[in-house]
């Protein structure tokens, strides 16, 4: 007999060679139906495998993110196996888990919609077969005969150790996952059989260079989603599509607010309404920089090398710049503000009572992203950040902290109403500094997370180079995750650049750095406003807050008389005096996701009123202008 214990520490008996499936058949019938995986001592692996005497379990099934990982990474070996059915000539590559699902890159010419839908078809014939899933393990030389006329499989065989795929804890031996007459280099785990894999969607094809490099091959990706039941998938699917209805690469073309431009890739275009809506965040930012003591500054674009050498990013971020000779002297534009607010602080003898000092930038900056990465206003290689740098003592690094996340939760919570989750991400492989030094900075931001009773997770090596952070994902309407707002304590910079402040005992001391962002990029934070909100703004955010329809030409005298009414009262608001239908005018508006539409006819110029809708059809009715626009007013106050 062997015994294993559960997560609450309880134990449970099994005969020796017990497995993970046969201990979740001892718990439950529905346990076993939907475990995919089970964790033995830290280490997830196929529940197939005897189990150890004394091990710490943990079953998992699709609800947990490991039991999802195996699910997903199950269904891409599903769908290589209906590849190589449909298409015997294409040559498998690699085919990891992503997040939110999976795929696979072949070399194959390019497929074609209507193929996707034979794999699908294929997959769907060998879920049915049910085909028991195994792990083998074998020579290299024998996996090298095996996979004779695969040139990518030999690679990763040969390279075992770069890919991971495949390698096993023998030298010389490699692992491989068996279903019916399909067999692929992996090292698991997998699911039980290929029946588990219910519910199944491939989602779309793009291109992929072969080990990301564009000197190799280009290779078909085909991606999937996959679900233990179709219920699951069918909310997934409507998910999807209300994403793809709220996509802001749309939305900013349809609302006129943003363009792009091949001559200028990855450059957003802010239109006059863009700009408003660009404009209005800075000056909420600014409104609270006022309160919390911020100096806000304007720095320069392009600084000489050596700027970027004391500062570290030459050598930790150069692939990422714009650089560029001036005068036969290597420069650079600024990917970030931190190194010039540090010459900013410098310029002067600093006393400790001068402290904190806290600089803020909105800065344009350019970070040289790969063409093929650039997406909309998520992934931009010009933007501008809110961006703010503390200088501090040691003693005020935990109320600083604390303002920057009271700061943080005001903007995000209270006015956007946006939930966040928040993470400590520690030291990288790639950092600079003392450890004892990363040690101090992490333990104080421990600490004020602590203290401010704000529950988070660790993120091991997350951290910047130069520092550990606080991140903090926000969660959409929609409830996908997206990283904006950061605190990173920085002891390096001010080591890096000798500053200096004089201290009560009249000796020189080193400030603590803090960098942070609060909406972050301000490009990304709009991509995300405006699919949070399906591009109806709130009003006090929306470009346009009213538009005034008039039913005939008569009624126009009326209605600028209250256009000019609203504008002297600081109401964006519109006319439409076309020629077109009440009914189209209202439907032109209500499309242009306006919040307020006026209808002015003769009825409301005898009374003096305004009939009112909202964009959602909403009919407010009838209301002196002057009143409806007091209500508009305080809605606006209230930035709800």
């Amino acid at each position: 007999m062997i015994t294993v214990k559960l997560p609450d520490d309880s134990k449970i008996k099994l005969e020796k060679n017990s497995t993970g499936f046969d201990l979740a058949n001892k718990i439950s019938e529905g346990l076993a139906r939907n475990a995919t995986a089970i964790e033995v001592n830290g280490e997830v692996v196929d529940l197939t495998k005897p189990l150890p005497d004394n091990s710490k379990v943990r079953i998992l099934t699709f609800r947990d993110d490991e039991g999802q990982e195996v699910f997903w990474h199950s269904s891409a070996h599903l769908m290589a196996q209906a590849i190589l059915r449909v298409f015997p000539e294409a040559k498998l590559t690699i085919g990891p888990v992503v997040e939110g699902g999976f795929y696979y890159d072949v070399d194959h010419p390019p497929f074609k919609e209507e193929e996707l839908k034979k794999i699908e078809d294929e997959m769907k014939k060998i879920q049915k077969e049910d085909l028991k899933i195994t792990r083998k393990e074998l020579s290299t030389k024998k996996a090298l005969q095996l996979f004779k006329d695969n040139k990518y499989k030999q690679e990763i065989i040969k390279n075992i150790e770069e890919f991971g795929e495949g390698k096993t804890d023998k030298s010389d031996t490699v692992s491989l996952y068996e279903q019916g007459e399909f067999v692929d280099l992996c090292r698991g785990p997998h699911l039980p059989r290929t029946g588990m894999i219910k519910a199944f969607k491939l989602t779309k094809i793009s291109g992929a260079y072969w080990r990301a490099d564009s000197k190799n091959k280009q290779l078909q990706r085909i991606y999937g989603v996959s679900f233990p039941d179709k219920k699951q998938l069918k909310e997934y699917l409507a998910r999807i599509e209300e994403a793809e209805k709220r996509d802001h690469r749309k939305l900013m073309k349809e609302l006129d607010l943003v363009m792009l431009h091949e001559y200028s890739p990855g450059a957003p275009f802010f239109l006059e309404k863009g700009t408003i809506i660009y404009n209005l965040l800075v000056n909420l930012v600014r409104e609270e920089y006022v309160k919390r003591g911020y100096k806000e500054v304007i720095t320069p674009q392009v600084f000489n090398k050596k700027l970027w050498e004391i500062s570290g990013h030459w050598e930790h971020y150069h692939d990422d710049m714009f650089n560029f000779k001036v005068e036969n002297q290597d420069s650079a534009i600024k990917p970030m503000n931190c190194p010039s607010h540090c010459l900013i602080y410098k310029r002067d003898t600093v006393s400790y009572k001068d402290l904190p000092l806290r600089i803020a930038d909105f800065g344009v900056l350019h970070r040289n992203e790969l063409s093929g990465t650039l997406s909309g206003l998520t992934r931009v290689r010009k933007f501008s950040q809110d961006d703010a740098h503390i200088f501090c003592t040691l003693d005020q690094i935990e109320s600083e902290i604390t303002d920057v996340l009271s700061f943080i939760k005001y903007l995000w919570e209270d006015v956007f109403q946006i939930k966040l989750e928040y993470y400590l991400s520690t030291k990288p492989d790639d950092a600079m500094g003392d450890v004892q030094i990363w040690q101090k900075a992490e333990e104080i931001l421990h600490k004020a997370l602590q203290k401010l009773k704000i529950p988070y997770s660790v993120k091991e090596g997350g951290g910047a180079f130069y520092g550990p952070k606080i991140d903090i994902d926000l969660e959409d309407a929609l409830g996908r995750k997206w990283q904006c707002p950061t605190i990173q304590l920085d002891f390096n910079l001010p080591e890096r650049f000798e500053l200096t402040y004089e201290g009560s005992d009249g000796k020189k001391h080193r400030p603590v750095m803090i960098h942070r962002a609060i909406f972050g990029s301000l490009e990304r934070f709009i991509a995300i406003l405006i699919e949070h909100y399906a591009g109806k703004f709130p009003l006090w955010l929306s470009p346009v807050q009213v538009k005034v329809l008039t039913l005939a030409d008569r009624h126009n005298d009326y209605a600028n008389s209250i256009i000019k009414y609203f504008k002297e009262h600081g109401i964006r608001v519109q006319p439409d005096f076309r020629s077109e239908t009440i009914s189209k005018k209202v439907r032109d508006a209500q499309l242009e996701k306006i919040n307020y539409i006026l209808v002015v006819g003769d009825k409301e110029v005898e009374n003096q009123t305004v009939t009112t809708r909202t964009r959602d059809g909403n009919v407010v009715g009838s209301k002196k202008y002057d009143l409806f626009c007091k209500d508009l007013v305080d809605e606006i106050k209230l930035k709800k």
